[in-house]
This record gives C-alpha cells, sequence and structure tokens, in this order.
C-alpha cells in the first residue's frame, strides 16, 4: 500500500522517458536508415564503400553490445550531457545510445520496401537525390516506418523499466527496489502488469495510425 503513491510518478517517468528516448532515437536513426539505402551503390546517393562500411561496423557495434553494459559504458556522455549518471533524465543517454541503431535498421527495412519503379520514375523526371528521399522513399514508406517505430518505442519502454537497476525511475525502480530487493513480489507483478498495459496501447496506437496512413487500404 505504501508504493501506491508513487505509481502515478512512475508511470509518467516510464512514459516520458520512452517518448523522449524514441524521439531522439528517430532523429538519429532516420538519416542513418536513409544512408544505408541510398548510400548504396546503385541508390540514389551513392557514398563511397568504405564510408558504407564504417556506417555499417558502428551500427552492427552498437547494437551487439548488451544494454545492462552499455548502460555503465556511457556513464561518463550522461554525466557530460546531464550532469549526472543516475536519475529518470539520465537514462535518456543509454537509451538512445542502445536505441537508435536499432532504429536504422527498422527504416533501412522500411525504405526497402518502397516499389523501385516508383523511384525510377521519379529519375526520369528529373528529380534529384533529396527530392527522391523526401517526396517519394519516405512518404512511401510511412505505414511500414510507424509500424516500425512502434516496435522500437515498446522495446525502449522494455529498455527503460532495466535502468531501474542503475538508479533510473519509472516501472523500473519500483519494481526493483520495491519488489525485488523488498521481497514484495505482488509490487513486481502490479509494475510488470502497467508495463504491458503500456506496450498494448502504443502498439494499439501504432497499428492504429499505420492503417490510418495506408494509401493501399483506402482504394
Amino acid at each position: 500500500m505504501s508504493v501506491l503513491p508513487s505509481l502515478p510518478v512512475a508511470i509518467w517517468e516510464t512514459f516520458y522517458v520512452t517518448v523522449v528516448s524514441t524521439a531522439l532515437s528517430l532523429v538519429l536513426g532516420l538519416p542513418l536508415g536513409v544512408l544505408l539505402v541510398a548510400g548504396e551503390k546503385n541508390g540514389v546517393l551513392p557514398l563511397p564503400r568504405w564510408l558504407m562500411q564504417v556506417i555499417n561496423v558502428i551500427i552492427n557495434l552498437l547494437r551487439s553490445i548488451p544494454f545492462l553494459i552499455l548502460m555503465i559504458m556511457v556513464f561518463p556522455l550522461s554525466r557530460l550531457l546531464i550532469g549526472t549518471a543516475v536519475g529518470t533524465t539520465a537514462t535518456i543517454v543509454p537509451l538512445v545510445a542502445a536505441a537508435f541503431p536499432f532504429v536504422a535498421r527498422l527504416v533501412e527495412s522500411s525504405l526497402r520496401e518502397v516499389d523501385g519503379n516508383i523511384i525510377e520514375a521519379a529519375q526520369s523526371m528529373g528529380a534529384t537525390p533529396m527530392q527522391i528521399i523526401c517526396k517519394v522513399m519516405i512518404p512511401e514508406s510511412v505505414p511500414s516506418l510507424i509500424q516500425n517505430v512502434t516496435i522500437a518505442l515498446t522495446t525502449i519502454l522494455g529498455y527503460s523499466a532495466m535502468s531501474g537497476i542503475i538508479g533510473g525511475g519509472g516501472l523500473g525502480k519500483i519494481a526493483i527496489d520495491y519488489g525485488y530487493y523488498r521481497y514484495k513480489y505482488l509490487v513486481m507483478l502490479v509494475a510488470v502488469v502497467i508495463l504491458i498495459l503500456l506496450v498494448q496501447l502504443f502498439q494499439s496506437l501504432g497499428t492504429w495510425l499505420s492503417k490510418r496512413c495506408d494509401k493501399r487500404l483506402k482504394h
């Protein structure tokens, strides 16, 4: 019962960290995902092969580091940007570091689904590479992008709960500090149920938005 007053704040902290981390991951991951597709040898904006290899290696390297280890590794960066390595806001830094390579791969996957004939048609009409990227590739892949961003959002939500181990706030802190360490498993169960409900909420919203933006369903 003593934990109940803390739950609304914990839910808000989890929501805040998840949404902000997803937004920042999209800011970093979207351009990278575009480069991975457009910068290929046969892409609309070919880049040097060595540069593409460097981008791929960095993305794969960051994706291969377990999140718990990555959180500890970026402590200095958190202190530099936020002023502290613990707390709700400080956990945004490792969450973004862990999520933006994942988002980049999801964006790459979405852009590869775009019909090549549409891109060729835009090229034949004299569209520049940036026009093709901004007015053809991204708009055509919006439904898939929304679905993949939803996947990233729910993944980051799970990561945010794990950040309670290093002093992050939110439902992860409630589950670990009040539930696990004090053997109050009911508290831990309540936190898990709320996390599941948040995942369902985000997933339902993402599916609805994706269907609303899918031109094919309107015909």
